[in-house]
């Protein structure tokens, strides 16, 4: 490992600058042009065009929404309530989705859609059966009232606070990934409210959220007639509100 690309990664203010030191320098492609895209705070996972997720190597385009670790919880959680027909709405890259079915045996995602076109065209590269449309628009009409699991990473960024967020995702995310309204809880008031109809009897919606949020997207979750849980995980800083259809 370079002891100058370490160097360059400290005085950028990467926290573990040797570990994305090694990964840069492991990468294969010209060393030097990969620093300077990550000094100039682009986040590593786009410049190494890879995000580990659950296990995964996702791949992962410049400008499309990193992956949390913290969204983790939302996976296992889907995969401890089980289900054969697994739909990734907000998918992103496509982790999520992905994630699921690697974990849970026999299931197949069936469908998986996000309004940005960036992302679609990259979750279509990691095999996701993307579509591109505004939610429940995108996807096809006969999954009406048949989806197990619908596994939803939407924007819950309240407007004004993305201006106080990293710049690595101010900068470099998309806003429609991070803008969840002035509340944070459009997507989620959106979601809820037409999430019943798609799902199969015993089926669930999970959405991630945060601590502060959770209780207003339970309201939005029982409101849309779910019966609603919250699954906290502090350690991680993660929180999902579950809704399931009787």
């Amino acid at each position: 490992m370079s002891v100058d690309v370490v160097a360059r990664l400290r005085a950028a203010g990467c926290v573990f600058a040797e570990d994305e030191a090694a990964l840069l320098v492991a990468d294969g492609r010209d060393t030097d042009s990969l620093v300077a895209r990550r000094v100039a705070g682009e986040p590593l996972e786009q410049v190494l065009g890879w995000v580990e997720f659950c296990g995964l190597r996702v791949l992962l385009d410049p400008g499309v929404f990193v992956p949390r670790q913290r969204t983790t919880l939302l996976v296992e959680t889907a995969i401890a309530l089980g289900g054969s027909r697994v739909v990734d709405l907000c998918c992103g890259c496509g982790a999520v989705g992905l994630a699921v079915v690697a974990g849970l045996p026999g299931s197949t995602l069936v469908a998986a859609a996000d309004l940005d076109p960036a992302a679609v065209a990259c979750a279509r590269r990691n095999g996701v059966p993307a579509l591109a449309g505004d939610l429940f628009d995108a996807l096809p009409g006969d999954l009406r009232g048949r989806v197990d699991l619908l596994c939803v990473n939407a924007p819950y960024v309240p407007t004004e606070a993305i201006a106080d967020m990293p710049p690595e995702a101010r900068d470099h995310e998309p806003a429609i990934a991070l803008d969840g309204g002035d509340d944070g809880l459009d997507l989620h008031r959106r979601v809820a409210a037409g999430a019943r109809d798609w799902l199969a009897p015993g089926g669930s919606l999970l959405l991630e959220t945060s601590r502060r949020q959770a209780p207003g997207t339970l309201a939005a979750v029982t409101a849309g007639g779910l019966a609603g849980r919250v699954v906290a995980d502090e350690d991680r800083g993660a929180t999902v509100v579950v809704g399931t259809r009787g």
